[in-house]
């Protein structure tokens, strides 16, 4: 039996270690245009134009590309103190820090999860201006935003399961008629998500996103890398999703961490939200205009360290995984059902 968990309010920072300081700087704020708030030569601190707190983005230079720290936001500081019990009850590592621990952040709980992700949560946060009305500030590919992870691990029924018990909501979900679950999207947040898991070897992290308004803000960003000739940082889109609904941009740093730019995606508040199961093999889950999935996509993923800052050992997946469904021998081909005129259901399970 666990202790009650914790009100999570959302997604709200990520910390990455990253090779070359200088040349992540300049990716994530030359570039793409995150604000600095705090830096010195060892950690940026950086946060999206319309975000308030610390920031939501850490780079610290370290040996090992790797993230340490998903950050979520809970909504009073008693609720650190479920946190803690909650996972204590749950037999993971948990560790209390204090005010100062991280730069701009208040006391904080972390945590080495069951899917083993280093999970961090906090209230107390220092303010930083809110450049919503700092148009003079804003460039054609103005970044607002955090919006959410995605996580890789072995077995997404179990992390699913986790999650539902943390308190998150299931939005959308990939599936087979195997039964098979490749991927599911999890929300705080009345939007599709402020996390998602994928199926495949982990723990490890796919992507960190971030959005803007709208999509000709994803189309400049694009123009802008090709203008500087950095436009193979691009791995896959611009293009719309079928999960979300969202337009999206993949990106690669300098690390190769994948960054998505993401937008428009619907509302999901009201509490009976039903859950969209897609068919894992309509090729229009993905990408809604059908475009192929460069196979980097479902192989590629970050490193993720426990509490010491040591990589967490891989587990591999023993189910399919999406690549082994959807992708054929010559690296690209999409296969389709041939009754599958309609690929997704809502609220029914396949």
């Amino acid at each position: 039996m666990t202790a009650t968990p914790p009100d999570i309010v959302r997604s709200a920072y990520l910390e990455l270690v990253v090779s070359d300081l200088a040349a992540s700087r300049e990716f994530y704020v030359d570039v793409l245009g995150l604000v600095v708030t705090e830096e010195d030569g060892r950690e940026i601190h950086l946060r999206a134009l319309e975000e308030f707190i610390h920031h939501n983005l850490v780079l610290r230079e370290g040996p090992v590309p790797a993230v340490a720290a998903f950050g979520f936001r809970v909504r009073s500081p008693r609720e650190l103190d479920a946190a803690e019990a909650h996972y204590r009850a749950l037999g993971c590592g948990v560790r209390r820090e204090p005010a100062g621990f991280r730069t701009g952040v208040g006391e904080v709980v972390r945590v080495l999860d069951p899917l083993g992700f280093p999970y961090e949560f906090f209230y107390d946060v220092a303010h930083a201006p809110r450049l919503t009305w700092r148009s003079d500030l804003y460039g054609a590919g103005a970044i607002v935003r955090l919006d959410h992870f995605n996580q890789v691990c072995p077995d997404v029924v179990a992390g699913a399961a986790y999650l539902e018990e943390l308190g998150f909501k299931r939005t959308e979900d990939i599936r087979g008629d195997d039964g098979v679950t490749y991927a599911a999207w999890f929300a705080r947040k009345d939007t599709v998500h402020d996390t998602a898991l994928t199926g495949g070897s982990g723990p490890r992290m796919h992507h960190i996103a971030f959005a803007t308004h709208e999509k000709h803000n994803i189309l400049y960003i694009c123009d802008k890398l090709g203008a500087l000739r950095r436009s193979d940082a691009i791995e896959r889109g611009p293009g719309r999703h079928g999960v979300s609904n969202a337009f999206y941009l993949y990106l690669r740093d300098p690390d190769g961490h994948r960054i998505e730019i993401y937008t428009q995606d619907y509302y999901t508040g009201d509490p009976d939200n039903p859950v969209v199961t897609w068919d894992v093999h309509d090729n229009q889950r993905r990408d809604w205009w059908g475009h192929a999935v460069v196979p980097s996509w479902y192989t590629d993923a970050s490193t993720v360290l426990d509490l010491d800052g040591a990589p967490v050992p891989l587990r591999e997946r023993e189910q399919a995984s999406e690549m082994d469904v959807t992708i054929g021998a010559d690296g690209f081909s999409y296969t389709r059902k041939d009754d599958t005129a309609r690929g997704f259901k809502v609220g029914e399970q396949l």
